[in-house]
């Protein structure tokens, strides 16, 4: 009996274990757009996100990014913020925009670990922050724990 006992925790210890984890990154990823930009409302649109549907090398994943905006004096976009939900640190860069920019448009590339959720926010301005994601496939990660 006492085996059986000890088995059935072990078991329901080993099927907690994914839950645990995706709340803790749930949690970073919280912390990480809260530090970004505050408790400001978002919303969602404005943004095209140009990344591929599946990742083969999670180290190398090409990552576009163009931002409606006028990019005048009054209104322009400040800031552009890109997350990996799932990535050991959520917060995979920030880019800093000035008016003199003809277009709101980075391109880089960016690590991934595993599949997962990228989320892109840009800030303006005038205060307005926007927000676009995507689900990517990654083949293999690109990060270390």
């Amino acid at each position: 009996m006492g085996v059986l006992m000890i088995a059935r925790r072990t078991c329901l210890t080993l099927l907690a274990l994914p839950f645990a984890a995706t709340a803790r990154a749930n949690d970073a990823l919280d912390t990480a757009l809260r530090d970004a930009v505050g408790d400001r409302p978002v919303t969602d649109g404005g943004i095209l996100l140009r990344v591929p549907a599946l990742a083969e090398n999670g180290g190398q994943v090409p990552l576009g990014i163009v931002v409606e905006s006028p990019m005048t004096a009054q209104d322009h976009i400040t800031a552009i913020h890109v997350f990996a939900a799932r990535n050991p640190t959520p917060g995979v860069a920030t880019f800093r925009l000035t008016p003199m920019l003809a277009r709101a448009e980075v391109q880089t590339r960016i690590r991934l670990a595993e599949d997962q959720r990228l989320i892109v926010l840009a800030e303006t301005s005038t205060g307005r922050v926007m927000r676009t994601s995507a689900e990517l496939r990654v083949g293999a990660g690109g990060c270390l724990s």
